[in-house]
């Protein structure tokens, strides 16, 4: 890519990051009520976007650093208000502010207002009320025709809060006026406990969704399929990251309970009109062979890839300072590596990078036959480093991660700061992205955007989020996995590597927020033009 283009492509994204839509705070001494008339007056058309937060609340990557980048962007386009619902998956949530005045009651005073919001606060750490009396609770309610209304929290006094809980893990500090000086909602009831509401009354005859107030917007936007139903005049939008709990159940954790919860909330939002923004085509295709009759209501938008990840000038001296700082402390291991030992020889360190959570369907075994493959027949002092959160199942991997680890040759690492990341991305052999089954897959892109080499599994989603710009192996053959990488690592194929660094450079500006925001606007226009929330029909 031409230098000045690079430059360009740099710049605006740096301009969505640190956007003037931090002028979009509101002054905080004001009433509610004030603030609410004054943005009316300001846009009378601007179309009112609530978004879930509760994914932002856990976890660094994925989905979580997905929902952070599209609040914060969304918030960027005109014509289109956001705001976020706070939402639990466990715990049952304190009440917040109501969001209008009461005929019959006095407005609370200052004091009591600060109360209310500072328990919300404290609900989402730590239980202040039972969540099944609550789904009893909810279900009563839905039997009776009633709603789930939805209360206010004013985040005046608890930017840190805000910032710190969903934010800091992926946004950078320029965005903290931005996102903190945002509006939000509070749902009560538990996610958990309205997917077990369904459940549960399903076994009687039909899945029973509580009804959530949403009233007040034009479009609620969820991450997952979602167990409520919304208000007539508000358009349910998924966004759809894959469908694994249906085609792959086996990969998943308490299978019975994600099978089930997954199908029956997707089958009530596919039903009742919902529309779905699927983070790659392989994606809508999969939700399609379910369910034929949303493809007039799908569309696919890709994942926005984070601004921590581009190219820059850095030293592979910092790898084993890095690897001696951030290993995972809950692997029990002794590892007889150090960082002085990492450095001995003063060779930068030769190794694989592989980066999601350890689980079955990462297929780390497989990826770790291979590199003992390699070792054993070329390359002895090529090492393995795993960065990645324990996920369910990963105790057989640990297992035979443990004789490589004690011996200094692997490396589990945990809590990687994003900037720590994107040096390992740079300097890594190649980055590994072996999984048997994926709806996006941030490593690649991101290992391409640092300035890596990808090697990936022949998954459709990887060829279509990957293109070119990878080299590409079958998940099931350990010979076929060390093919791949060799064909990219060894000395001799230095100019294959080149070449797929300098691909991966142009594919990942695929996933910038300037190539993908413009699609979102477009899409919300869409389903806000006059005659299709009536027909709930698009096809774009």
């Amino acid at each position: 890519m031409p230098s000045a283009m690079l430059s360009r492509r740099m710049t605006i994204t740096r301009e969505f990051f640190t956007s003037s839509h931090i002028s979009r705070c509101r002054r905080r001494n004001s009433s509610f009520l004030h603030i609410v008339k004054a943005d009316q007056t300001q846009s009378p058309a601007a179309m009112r976007v609530l978004l879930e937060m509760r994914p932002a609340l856990d976890g660094h990557a994925g989905i979580p650093q997905e929902t952070r980048l599209l609040f914060n962007g969304l918030r960027t386009l005109r014509g289109i208000n956001v705001e976020g619902l706070i939402q639990s998956s466990s715990h049952v949530l304190a009440k917040g502010l109501p969001t209008v005045e009461s005929r019959w009651h006095a407005p609370l005073t200052r004091d009591k207002q600060i109360n209310r919001l500072s328990r919300v606060v404290v609900s989402l750490q730590q239980r202040i009320s039972n969540a099944h009396l609550a789904a009893v609770g909810m279900t009563t309610r839905r039997l009776l025709g009633r709603q789930e209304r939805l209360s206010r929290f004013e985040a005046t006094h608890f930017r840190d809060f805000i910032w710190r809980m969903l934010f800091a893990r992926t946004l950078p500090y320029e965005n903290f006026d931005a996102v903190t000086c945002a509006d939000f909602r509070v749902a009560r009831v538990p996610w958990t406990a309205m997917h077990r509401c369904a459940l549960l009354t399903k076994k009687l005859g039909y899945a029973l969704y509580p009804r959530l107030d949403t009233s007040d917007y034009d479009v609620l936007i969820v991450e997952t399929p979602y167990p409520a139903i919304v208000a007539p005049s508000t358009t349910l939008v998924v966004r759809y990251h894959d469908a694994i709990p249906l085609l792959m159940p086996h990969t998943i954790s308490d299978k019975v309970y994600h099978q089930a919860s997954h199908y029956q909330a997707l089958r009530n939002n596919v039903t009742r009109g919902g529309f779905f923004s699927c983070v790659s085509d392989a994606t809508r295709s999969d939700l399609l062979s379910i369910f034929p009759q949303a493809e007039a209501r799908s569309t696919t938008i890709y994942n926005m890839v984070s601004h921590h990840y581009f190219p820059e000038e850095s030293s592979p001296a910092r790898v084993p300072e890095i690897i001696a700082t951030r290993r995972n402390d809950r692997i029990p291991a002794r590892a007889t590596a150090t960082e002085g030992s990492l450095r001995d020889g003063g060779a930068p360190l030769e190794f694989l990078l592989i980066v999601s959570t350890i689980e079955p369907r990462k297929n780390h075994t497989t990826l770790l036959a291979a590199w003992e493959k390699l070792r054993t027949e070329r390359f002895p002092n090529l090492k393995l480093v795993v960065v990645g959160m324990l996920g369910w199942g990963n105790k057989a991997i640990v297992k035979k991660f443990l004789p490589w680890i004690e011996r200094g040759e692997l490396f589990v690492l945990a809590d990687v700061p994003s900037p720590e990341l994107r040096l390992l991305y740079k300097h890594a052999k190649a980055t590994i992205c072996p999984s048997f089954g994926e709806g996006f897959d941030f490593s690649g892109v991101e290992a391409m955007r640092s300035g890596g080499a990808v090697v990936a599994s022949e998954i459709t989603v990887h060829r279509e989020v990957y293109g070119d710009a990878a080299e590409y192996f079958s998940p099931y053959s350990i010979a076929d996995s060390a093919r791949a990488i060799a064909a990219v690592i060894a000395p001799e194929r230095r100019e294959r590597r080149l070449e797929l660094v300098a691909k991966g450079a142009v594919t990942s500006c695929r996933y910038l927020p300037d190539r993908l925001l413009p699609q979102w606007q477009e899409f919300l226009q869409k389903i806000r033009a006059p005659g299709i929330a009536a027909t709930k029909g698009m096809r774009t």
